[in-house]
């Protein structure tokens, strides 16, 4: 009776052990420390890197060639261009370099106050060519998600750099959705915009705002003809609407580890044979 009772409850462990799926391991000791260690290589190329100012510098030019040809044409309405601030005309780099070697991560809190404290620099070549294209007549119109509490430090530091325009009227912050095409038909309805400039694919008007990766990827396919004739798109491997794009939805709330993991899970590679 004992041993029957014994190999009863032996199976019945064994079946339940079964049916419950083993949790998926997390490591507890990956922090967000660990996680930022990923962007050391993208602060430094972008601080540091000759290839990084002679990508901007490319960006620059070719947008300034783009209005040179629109100023020799008639238009119906005034022309204007359309940029995105971040990583586009100015440099942020600095806060993301102040996460490394630190259990952190961006916040709205730190953000606002490095808005506030108004220390970005400008992107290589970005001032010459708003200034140029200024004094051919053509407006720049700012449309950025940094928002109205941060507003006062923005364009303080747009002014300290010499960007013209740096106005409440041609800098459009995000009024509580980060979709710019809003702004963009704001613009359009007064202007003849001769090009777009931005850093995220968000920033362009390609329908890509809050869709997966495939389909981001697939809409930019289909306006690749327009790179380089009316998007200009300037280098940003630290951040962007990308990185959440790598899952299907929740990204944001993944743990550290776990936000790794999907990043590293849609690499394509190869390894050589043992």
């Amino acid at each position: 009776m004992k041993k029957s009772f014994l190999w009863l409850a032996s199976l019945a462990l064994g079946l339940w052990l079964v049916a419950v799926p083993t949790p998926a391991y997390s490591d507890p000791a990956y922090t967000g420390q660990d996680l930022n260690e990923q962007m050391v290589m993208a602060l430094t190329w972008v601080q540091s890197s000759a290839e990084y100012r002679e990508l901007c510098y490319q960006a620059f030019n070719l947008a300034e060639m783009l209005v040179d040809q629109a100023a020799t044409k008639t238009h119906d309405k005034p022309l204007a261009v359309i940029a995105d601030l971040d990583e586009t005309l100015i440099d942020n780099s600095a806060y993301d370099a102040g996460l490394v070697g630190r259990d952190a991560a961006y916040s709205g809190k730190t953000w606002l106050l490095w808005e506030l404290a108004a220390q970005a620099r400008a992107v290589p070549g970005a001032v010459e060519f708003a200034t140029k294209a200024a004094q051919k007549g053509v407006t720049f119109f700012y449309v950025t998600n940094r928002d109205q509490a941060g507003l006062e430090g923005t364009l303080k530091n747009l002014q300290a750099l010499g960007f013209p325009f740096a106005d409440a009227q041609h800098v459009l912050v995000s009024a509580g959705s980060s979709n710019k095409q809003a702004r963009f038909d704001q613009v359009t309805k007064d202007f003849d915009v001769v090009l777009y400039a931005g850093d995220n694919a968000n920033d362009l008007p390609l329908g890509t705002y809050g869709k997966a990766m495939a389909e981001r990827n697939a809409l930019v396919d289909q306006a690749k003809a327009q790179f380089g004739t009316k998007f200009i798109v300037l280098p940003n491997p630290v951040y962007g609407d990308w990185e959440p794009a790598v899952v299907p939805s929740g990204y944001w709330s993944l743990s550290p580890e776990a936000k790794s993991s999907a990043r590293k899970g849609v690499f394509y590679s190869w390894t050589p044979a043992p």
